[in-house]
């Protein structure tokens, strides 16, 4: 008699997942087809309130002005310099043996 009861709400479950899953996947659809780039309406806003628009504080250099070139550059190095850096940083960490 338990086998059924749990056979029954292992189907319940299972039917409500899949009811989830499919209505996600609809909305996400809807969702990915929607354009961003429209303006919104001048109602969104209050009169007195205007939405400015601020820059995040890592994209300005000191004088507040924005940064155009690119805040990460990487170089490729090889394998034998970056075995040096490392080394390097380990003999200098504190807990490090200084005979190796």
């Amino acid at each position: 008699m338990f086998q059924f009861l749990y056979m029954i709400a292992f189907i319940v479950l299972a039917v409500l997942a899949v009811g989830n899953l499919f209505r996600n996947v609809l909305t996400l659809g809807f969702l990915s087809q929607r354009d961003y780039n429209l303006p919104m309406p001048p109602s969104a806003y209050p009169e007195d309130e205007a939405a400015p628009i601020v820059p995040h504080p890592e994209l300005l250099d000191e004088s507040g002005n924005v940064i155009d070139e690119p805040l990460l550059v990487m170089r490729s190095m090889s394998v034998e310099d970056a075995r040096e850096q490392l080394d390097a940083l380990y003999h200098q960490s504190p807990g490090s043996k200084e005979d190796l």
